[in-house]
């Protein structure tokens, strides 16, 4: 057989071996492992590299509405490219329902957001914030058929918050019809009380969008949504959980017999409280939600990576530009952290952050790397084995790294849309020096390869690995 390329003298790394094979890619997908491997069109020499499945971020806001006079850094174009920059081969993007909209004109606006911009490949989570009988009724199973798998709800900010009984009805249909539901777990009347008292108090500074948010409202809301999933009989997904006490939660759950994901993502590993208590507002350029907590906590989300309490490792990218009227920086957000838009950017950091701080400073193994950033992420949201592995028949989705290459972490490497990274001046080993995404060179060298025409593929999925069969 003569490909189309072969990768040779690769050290192919998946989430159970690592072993040394060259790579044949034929229309697309792998099609043989084997040494000795020369007749292609193209032969790339990964001498001295490793060959990893290509990162997949299941956790990414692109293009997404955000209130008056707020627009998020990043469309599906400039968000996709960071995402290639940074190692990652598929993007699982929001689609967010809003109120009084059906489902399929909302999926109709993200479509259009996403058609012929994308460096990647993409999918949506479906967000659902206006959950009638229709909507759960008739339209939602039908997506669920269409491959549209999984979906969001929220436990906090007013207007996307769910009502517990919503939240049952939600988990009803999904158990009906075989979806994935991830919850944003923060308990949306204990922020509102805190948030009150500090108003009072005068207390508007960025660093008090963490003290309104703390770690209990985190826990309870955590418990409460998987008290919920255990009435129902369906398995969850607890997104971006940032501390021991909603971890303790997951691992609890399970021990009881709940099919329960866990994720948490770079800021929780990084960031701490105390990045939000800048002079200048610089401490905006940190708020999210849930914020970043102690030295304690960042430990805690490393054990649970660790120990495989977390099945997923996240970005949580929702970027905002800093220095912006219509971002971090309006006007109401100048004087109230309220105002701040939530979110900060990681899309093109994800990946190197925990190469460098886990792999090469011995917390994670490399196989532990695949399963935390790709195969665990293919799995859960129906898109293994096409995504997440290198195996023969799979997408020919590769990424190459230099496992010693140093990094300083900086605004201009990563090609964002925002005008700042948190990670800013971080130094980071090992580093992605090219991307294949079905077996077309997308990235090289922190450059993009065929800008002008991006050729990401929209994914249809099936169900996940962790739903069971309704009863």
């Amino acid at each position: 057989m003569r490909f189309d390329t072969v990768i040779r003298h690769a050290t192919v790394v998946t989430a159970s071996d690592s072993f040394t094979s060259d790579i044949g890619i034929k229309d697309g997908r792998i099609v043989a492992l084997a040494l000795g491997l020369t007749e292609a069109d193209e032969v790339i020499d990964a001498t001295g590299l490793l060959a990893l499945p290509g990162g997949i971020d299941s956790h990414v806001h692109l293009d997404q509405p955000s209130g008056d006079g707020i627009v998020m850094a990043d469309d599906f174009a400039s968000g996709t490219r960071s995402a290639a920059i940074g190692g990652n081969s598929t993007v699982l993007a929001f689609c967010m329902q809003e109120k009084g909209q059906t489902l399929r004109e909302a999926l109709k606006v993200y479509h259009a957001k996403a058609e012929n911009k994308c460096h990647v490949d993409v999918a949506f989570h479906l967000v659902i914030t206006d959950p009638t009988p229709e909507v759960l009724g008739q339209e939602l199973p039908a997506l669920v058929e269409d491959g549209y798998t999984s979906l969001k709800v929220f436990m906090t900010y007013e207007g996307l918050r769910l009502r517990d009984d919503e939240i049952l009805a939600t988990l009803d249909t999904a158990r009906r019809t075989g979806a994935l539901v991830m919850v944003h777990c923060e308990n949306e009347d204990a922020i509102r009380y805190l948030i009150g008292r500090h108003e009072e108090e005068g207390k508007f500074a960025p660093k008090f969008h963490a003290s309104t948010r703390p770690i209990a409202a985190e826990r309870e809301a955590t418990h409460r949504a998987l008290s919920l999933a255990e009435i129902v009989d369906v398995p969850i997904v607890i997104v971006h959980v940032s501390n021991r006490e909603a971890m303790e939660e997951i691992r609890r759950a399970r021990q009881r017999g709940q099919k329960i994901a866990g994720e948490t993502c770079p800021q929780y590993l990084i960031l701490t409280a105390d990045d939000l208590d800048q002079e200048a507002l610089e401490g905006a350029k940190f708020v999210c939600s849930p914020p970043p907590r102690d030295k304690a906590s960042q430990d805690a989300c490393w054990e649970g990576l660790e120990q495989g309490v977390f099945d997923l490792f996240s970005s949580d990218h929702c970027p905002f530009r800093f220095d912006d009227a219509e971002g971090k920086l309006n006007e109401k957000g100048k004087r109230h952290f309220r105002w701040i838009p939530n979110g900060i950017p990681g899309v093109g950091t994800r990946l190197p952050i925990l190469f460098s701080e886990g792999v090469r400073k011995g917390r994670i193994d490399l196989n532990q790397f695949v399963a935390l950033t790709a195969t665990n992420h293919a799995k859960l949201y129906g898109l293994y084995p096409r995504k997440g592995t290198i195996a023969i028949g799979a997408d020919a989705d590769i990424a190459l790294w230099n496992p010693e290459k140093r990094v300083t972490l900086s605004n201009d490497l990563l090609q964002h849309g925002a005008d700042y990274t948190p990670y800013e001046g971080l130094e980071v080993e090992g580093w992605p020096v090219r991307l294949l995404v079905q077996g077309r060179t997308v990235m090289q060298d922190g450059a993009l390869a065929g800008a002008d025409q991006p050729q990401g593929h929209y994914l249809p999925r099936g169900k996940s690995a962790l739903v069971r069969p309704a009863a």
